[in-house]
């Protein structure tokens, strides 16, 4: 059982605690996120409620998800997210908003990771470079060198670490804590970094 809700990353800042301590952390726009459905097991199959986040005029939306927001009797919203096994009961038109948190709590927060395009083995998996340059690569000093074996297995293994497209996936990060809360706002202070880059949409489950 847990609680949940949506949000967008603006950036990041610093506060300081009690104690003199400098904290860096996330500024997070989280809701307010309206309940568009409820599922049920009788009907469904599983329990889960589907929120909407970031109002957009009508011209944005389809017609199916018009009717979609119209039968809820709420705004039409940029984003559709299910989250299931919602610790509070919430009814369908309520707006989940970041008054269900408290300073302290601990959350997991996943998005989009910054995308990097095609990066090599370096930036990609953290490669030493230049070392002994032996192994294929005497005078390229960034490249991977040797990839293969020779008679046996006369193939290249899956999973080898090699050049590739870095980033633009979704990542999870756990036990973030919540060091603010700006109801009047709708903001959230989320302590350290958070994946995504500024406007990134993210997805805050309380743990």
């Amino acid at each position: 059982m847990k609680s949940a809700i949506l949000g967008k990353k603006i950036g990041m800042t610093s506060i300081f605690n009690d104690k003199g301590q400098m904290i860096p952390c996330t500024v997070v726009e989280a809701g307010p996120c309206p309940v568009v459905l409820v599922r049920t097991p009788e009907r469904d199959g599983y329990n889960a409620v589907q929120v909407g986040f970031e109002k957009v005029k009508p011209t944005k939306v389809n017609k199916p998800l018009k009717g979609h927001f119209e039968k809820a009797g709420v705004d039409y919203t940029r984003y559709l997210k299910e989250f299931r096994d919602l610790e509070s009961q919430v009814t369908i038109g309520e707006n989940i908003t970041v008054e269900i948190f408290k300073v302290g709590d601990k959350v997991k927060v996943s998005g989009t990771s910054k995308g990097r395009g095609f990066q090599g083995v370096i930036k990609r998996h953290h490669f030493g470079g230049v070392g002994m340059t032996t192994h294929g690569q005497s005078d390229r000093q960034r490249h991977p060198g040797s990839i293969g074996s020779s008679s046996y297995p006369s193939r290249v293994f899956k999973g080898l670490r090699m050049a590739g497209r870095m980033g633009g996936d979704k990542t999870s990060i756990r036990n973030i804590e919540i060091v603010g809360i700006m109801p009047d706002k709708n903001l959230l202070l989320l302590k350290g970094s958070v994946p995504g880059a500024p406007n990134t949409l993210l997805e805050i489950v309380k743990l």
